[in-house]
């Protein structure tokens, strides 16, 4: 039978986490058991959905932190948080039904890391920090390197996620676009999260991130540099489509083609300059 740990707090997770590295980390479920009757039985559960200390949303001078157990719904209901994130809170509107969106969490999506994770590419763009929690204490990885490959991440066996921290957005723009098979309720076959400082008629700090193009969420760095300092306009736009096809190589799969999802990402990072255009 299947070993059962339901913590009562933080510290109590990591101890059961650091006894039990081999433990499945269990919040919101969502993924795990879409699967769950083709898999071998974990070892034990370690259930973090709801645990004190991880789950909540916190305001600070120069940035939001958000518990890895807080909940899409969590985001969605928070008007402050909305307000200042539009693309994140935009993403966690798309994600699933009602119902994955009170249990789905945003540490879940983190440490499943899929390359079809919605909230991935929104972490890119917001510069996020993720912090690890273990029985040693916590330290912080920035998002940038924490996802090292297709569903890999770069936790040690006795740390758990503890809470996703965002920096607080200057004046500018925020960007987010999902290309599903239907309107609602999709796996994503592509999408686009950006933002970036608006000075006056150019953009600056410009961040462009992908996800489903390839075994993880990835930063168009070179996309980025052709649009820093400079002011959106169909020109551009028309520079951005083409950077765009040098820079990734989606693959094809049972959700989509190659073909189809590099023409999508042309279009959506070409629709990000548009949509800027005064």
């Amino acid at each position: 039978m299947t070993a059962y740990v339901k913590p009562a707090d933080l510290a109590e997770a990591c101890a059961a986490r650091a006894s039990h590295p081999d433990y499945l980390l269990l919040a919101g479920g969502t993924d795990y058991m879409v699967g769950v009757l083709h898999k071998d039985a974990p070892a034990g559960v370690i259930d973090l959905f709801d645990l004190p200390g991880l789950r909540g949303i916190e305001r600070r001078d120069d940035a939001w932190r958000i518990g890895a157990a807080t909940t899409y719904a969590d985001l969605l209901r928070h008007e402050e948080l909305c307000a200042e994130l539009p693309l994140l809170a935009q993403c966690a509107r798309e994600i699933g039904a009602v119902q994955i969106q009170e249990r789905g969490t945003l540490g879940g999506n983190m440490g499943t890391s899929s390359p079809v994770g919605d909230t991935l590419p929104c972490m890119l763009a917001l510069n996020a920090v993720i912090h690890l929690a273990s029985a040693e204490g916590e330290r912080a990885l920035p998002y940038d390197g924490f996802c090292t490959g297709y569903r890999q991440i770069a936790a040690r066996p006795d740390e758990l996620i503890a809470a996703i921290e965002l920096p607080r957005p200057v004046p500018g723009v925020q960007f987010w676009r999902k290309v599903g098979t239907r309107k609602a309720q999709a796996i994503s076959k592509v999408m686009v999260a950006a933002s970036a400082r608006r000075s006056g008629e150019t953009l600056s700090e410009v961040r462009l991130a992908m996800g489903a193009v390839a075994d993880r969420p990835v930063r168009l760095k070179a996309t980025e540099a052709l649009l820093e300092g400079q002011a959106p306009s169909a020109e551009l736009a028309e520079a951005v489509r083409a950077q765009v096809a040098e820079e990734i190589t989606p693959i094809s799969d049972v959700r989509s083609t190659a073909p189809y999802r590099l023409f999508a990402a042309q279009n959506l990072a070409a629709r990000f300059v548009l949509e800027q255009c005064s």
